[in-house]
């Protein structure tokens, strides 16, 4: 058991941000549910510029239109969503929702697994880019950069919250979280956001933009998969386990034990896609407008 340290009088007090933003009548809009709308649609709007940005492409131009684009943002959404409760409940509670499997289906009340909503995305891209002919590996490379939003807007959302905060800390930037009794802790949300959200979106952008990596389908997923991994196995060790699960074999969180295997996934990719021939898409798939930066 994780012991608490002397209270610091630098620590933080955690800022008074109603979760509800609005409130008419039954309805209510969260900050967290506001997250993942912004965060998709400012994802869709990324993924078409991806696709729209000739130079990017090469010679052979893109494999996708940006109305593959607008189509697709219903499946992903969908992918998000179930692939996210499905894995929560899986992963994270699943004694919890066999007692009351009702509750499966109260999405309101929190619980969300990125792990969960990697898998449904990829499964949606996969079935998908299949049903439109497109190259798989090409449509998740310019879905990957774009789910940065979402993360970030996701953890912020989580700060909010005041939920999924970190580990006991006498560091001067610790916050003092109203359900994490009365000392301070690592907002490992806002380090989340950081590394998972902007980190890799900047990533992305210089390998899609810079070293032109979406000409090598494969790559920018690999990189994306890896990246994650790598940055949620960093922040597991500031953030605090789930209360239901606590810590593993060897002090391992599950947050490690699903994120190790998508940094190898994401290694053993980026090698397969640089030593594989780019298959170069047919002229009916094209993407026709100009190109964008």
């Amino acid at each position: 058991m994780e012991a608490a340290p002397a209270m610091s009088l630098l620590a933080l007090p955690f800022p008074t941000i109603d979760p509800v933003l609005i409130e008419i009548g039954p309805f209510a809009l969260r900050w967290y549910a506001l997250a993942y709308i912004v965060g998709i649609f400012l994802g869709w709007w990324y993924a078409k510029r991806l696709v729209s940005n000739q130079r990017l492409w090469g010679p052979a131009g893109s494999p996708m239109k940006p109305a593959d684009i607008d189509d697709f943002v219903v499946w992903c959404t969908l992918g998000i969503i179930l692939g996210g409760r499905i894995g929560y409940v899986l992963f994270y509670d699943l004694p919890r929702f066999q007692e009351n499997p009702l509750e499966i289906f109260a999405l309101w009340q929190g619980g969300m697994s990125f792990h969960g909503g990697f898998l449904g995305t990829t499964l949606a891209m996969i079935l998908f880019a299949r049903l439109r002919k497109i190259p798989v590996w090409s449509l998740i490379d310019v879905i990957a950069p774009s789910v940065t939003f979402g993360l970030f807007l996701g953890r912020i959302a989580n700060f909010v919250n005041g939920e999924l905060f970190g580990r006991f800390s006498d560091a001067p930037w610790a916050f003092v979280f109203p359900f994490g009794g009365t000392e301070p802790r690592h907002p490992s949300q806002l380090y989340e956001a950081g590394l998972e959200g902007i980190g890799l979106f900047v990533l992305c952008r210089i390998l899609t933009h810079r070293y032109l990596k979406l000409r090598t389908p494969g790559f920018v997923a690999g990189a994306f998969t890896a990246g994650y991994g790598v940055s949620r196995t960093f922040v597991e060790f500031f953030r605090e386990p789930d209360i239901q699960i606590g810590y593993l074999a060897g002090g391992l969180t599950m947050g490690m034990l699903l994120s190790v295997p998508m940094i190898i996934a994401g290694i053993i990719l980026m090698v397969w896609a640089s030593r594989r021939r780019p298959v170069a898409p047919t002229a009916a798939r094209r993407g026709g407008e100009s190109p964008v930066e």
